[in-house]
């Protein structure tokens, strides 16, 4: 089939939701990340970001379409819109509302946005299916209790999966033992995250109102979204300054923002390997030693 099926799929499902006629006009590639294939798709002065993949992985777009709108219903912060997705020509795919993106603008405002987020709290910790951080597979099984779903879902998970990839540490049952210490005075509460929040996943429009992307959901402890931010180069001070005054960290947080980043530097060996195996023996060590003040 010719590849204009995939995009006459994609007109038609803009005009079912939008009960406007569409006819594709222009069809340009974009940066989307490493996984997914993207485009920016217009028609007259109509325009929006398509992501195309494998039929197979349609799951994932599914979940990401989920997210946004879960995210959006907040009313805390902008996030592209869903506005379709299916499989057309064996190929799946994701229509969203385009947005003018740049990476300058009011990182305050992200910052109280991000509180205002956090402060959305569930009942429970994880999420209603699946999703992916990254390609890979992200479990969001419910639990009530943060400790046991971070040590089974999140950083069990990554390192069953590093293993098979030839990752060994002799220090993770070391690491096992001293996970409860980390929140002995620190209990979360369930915040909806964004789940994958790097730099690479936040961005402004052109008044400098910021908004959020690609996001990898669930339900847990907000800490988790502020360690990601640090864990690549960081935010702006500004995004900092913002958001502790209106959602001040707990004591501790220097400490466990090293175990949840273990998770993405887990996460990066499994997906990219390299040098990320030399990083999570670090991170592993570190926490280990920090652990031996806590008892």
């Amino acid at each position: 089939m010719e590849i204009m099926t995939l995009w006459e799929a994609v007109a038609a499902r803009i005009e079912a939701v939008t009960n406007q006629p569409l006819s594709v006009e222009r069809v340009q590639g974009v940066s989307g990340g490493s996984i997914h294939a993207a485009y920016r798709v217009g028609g007259g002065d109509r325009t929006y970001f398509v992501k195309v993949n494998r039929a197979n992985r349609l799951a994932m777009f599914e979940a990401e379409a989920l997210a946004l709108q879960q995210l959006a219903a907040t009313g805390a912060i902008a996030v592209p819109q869903p506005v379709d997705w299916g499989v057309a020509a064996d190929q799946a795919f994701l229509i969203l509302t385009w947005l003018d993106l740049r990476s300058r603008g009011d990182w305050g405002a992200l910052g109280q946005q991000l509180a205002a987020l956090h402060r959305v709290r569930g009942d429970r910790f994880g999420w209603d299916q699946t999703n992916t951080i990254g390609s890979t597979l992200q479990i969001n099984t419910w639990h009530t209790d943060w400790v046991t779903f971070w040590a089974e879902c999140r950083l069990g998970h990554q390192l069953a999966l590093a293993r098979r990839k030839g990752f060994q540490s002799d220090r993770e049952e070391e690491l096992w033992e001293a996970l409860p210490r980390f929140f002995r005075t620190y209990q979360p509460f369930p915040s909806l995250l964004h789940g994958d929040l790097w730099g690479g996943n936040a961005g402004f429009v052109g008044d400098g109102s910021p908004v959020l992307f690609d996001p990898a959901t669930y339900w847990g402890d907000r800490e988790t979204d502020l360690a990601m931010t640090e864990l690549f180069g960081g935010f702006d001070p500004e995004f900092y300054r913002a958001y502790e005054a209106e959602l001040p960290l707990d004591a501790g947080y220097q400490q466990r923002k090293v175990l949840y980043n273990l998770y993405h530097i887990l996460n990066h060996f499994n997906l990219f390997g390299g040098g990320y195996g030399d990083q999570a023996h670090r991170a592993i060590a570190q926490l280990c030693r920090m652990a031996t003040n806590l008892l």
